[in-house]
């Protein structure tokens, strides 16, 4: 039975699969329903062009007239009959498929701009995701290393208290601490499962939580980028202000579009057919329409008008972009202001007074309060520096947004 629980155990663990996050974003771009829709309405777009450059279809009519067949010559009842064939076509003036064509294209490429902008916050919300995984699993590591130290003094004051060097309520009040550390290993492990399940309801993914897995760097880092250089990076990157200046561009064809159907578009026709005594004949026609009250003024203003609008989105859209890169960047660097004495001292310290006083209590140097306080220190310093890496990585990630690209891994 234990041999059998051992191949069990040694299946699970090597069935599981540690992504990085350059793999989870590319499963993810791979795998994401929503992502694979957009697409979809990419392709949809793309099959409007060839409805808007379509050209008119022929008109063709055919005609049989004066047949006779109770009256003169019941056998020649087709002898008078008149037939008639027609046909006609509608001559498109002033390059409107073409505009048509142009308008749908531009549309194509907002929409295109539009899915960028949509995968650019879906990135954001996974790689938050996976920064909580990484944050749930260096807390969970942490209390174990918490818990491991912990008993291992809780072995040593156990020595003591048989050798009578500490009264048994000293011994169960350390015993009773003990409750804290198991406390936040159960919180931790299950931070770890909610943050992977997350991420799997993200990929698209029905693999089982013990058998999925990530890894990656979980600390700060400086930058050399700039305000500046950051705020250039996000005018020429972000897909939503990319896809503003499509619209005036294509606002702008829209307005050329409506005035050429404002113009006149001849229809040509031709005909054939018998007229006795004329055996067969041959007609020309040409059909102008007089554009006397409809000239497509209304298409024309709502067009030249949606101009000027989407220059004002374009320049709210510039806007909200420069204040998202500031915003982040402020945040990454409060963030970064407060862990750096944290890895410069506070770390190192706060380890050093865990042991210093831990010793001193073993040796009768320092109360049991001061060695309680120690170890509390410790695990209060170890954690808000963990969160606070967590911070700076999300920072990071809406840093990211701001700019439309990773400029921080």
């Amino acid at each position: 039975m234990a041999i059998a629980v051992a191949v069990c155990l040694a299946k699970g663990a090597f069935g599981q699969r540690t992504l990085t996050w350059e793999e989870v974003r590319s499963r993810f771009e791979a795998t994401n329903p929503t992502l694979r829709a957009g697409r979809i309405g990419i392709d949809e777009s793309k099959a409007q062009e060839v409805t808007a450059y379509l050209r008119p279809n022929p008109d063709f009519s055919s005609s049989l007239d004066q047949l006779q067949p109770f009256n003169g010559n019941p056998y020649r009842p087709f002898g008078f009959a008149l037939p008639l064939f027609s046909a006609n076509y509608l001559h498109e003036r002033r390059n409107k498929r073409e505009l048509r064509l142009q308008s749908a294209q531009q549309a194509t490429g907002i929409a295109a701009s539009q899915l960028a902008d949509q995968e650019r916050t879906l990135l954001f919300n996974l790689r938050n995701a996976f920064v909580q995984a990484l944050q749930a699993k260096a807390v969970l590591a942490l209390a174990r290393e918490n818990l491991a130290y912990y008993d291992r003094l809780l072995g040593v004051n156990n020595d003591r208290l048989k050798a009578g060097d500490i009264a048994q309520v000293d011994f169960d009040r350390l015993e009773l601490q003990r409750v804290q550390y198991e406390s936040d290993i159960q919180t931790a492990e299950t931070n770890v499962r909610t943050a992977k399940i997350q991420l799997l309801t993200l990929l698209n993914d029905r693999t089982p939580v013990e058998q999925f897995d990530v890894s990656g760097p979980f600390d700060f880092s400086e930058t050399t980028l700039t305000l500046a250089e950051l705020r250039e990076m996000a005018a020429a990157t972000r897909p939503d202000l990319r896809a503003a200046a499509q619209a005036i561009d294509k606002a702008k064809t829209d307005y050329r579009l409506a005035v050429a159907n404002g113009s006149t578009d001849p229809t040509f026709g031709v005909d054939v057919g018998r007229n006795p005594p004329i055996p067969a004949y041959i007609g020309f026609s040409v059909n102008i329409p007089i554009k006397l009250f409809d000239r497509n003024q209304g298409e024309k203003a709502r067009t030249q008008l949606d101009i000027r609008k989407s220059e004002r989105l374009q320049e709210a859209t510039r806007a909200q972009v420069y204040s998202d890169v500031d915003s982040a960047w402020a945040m990454l660097n409060s963030n970064r202001a407060l862990l750096r004495p944290y890895k410069a001292r506070y770390l190192d310290l706060a380890a050093k007074v865990r042991e210093t006083v831990s010793f001193a209590y073993q040796h009768g140097g320092s109360s049991l309060l001061e060695f309680l306080n120690a170890q509390n220190d410790y695990r209060t310093v170890q954690l808000n520096y963990l969160n606070l890496v967590g911070a700076y990585l999300n920072a990071a990630s809406q840093l990211n947004l701001a700019v439309g690209r990773e400029v921080i891994q």
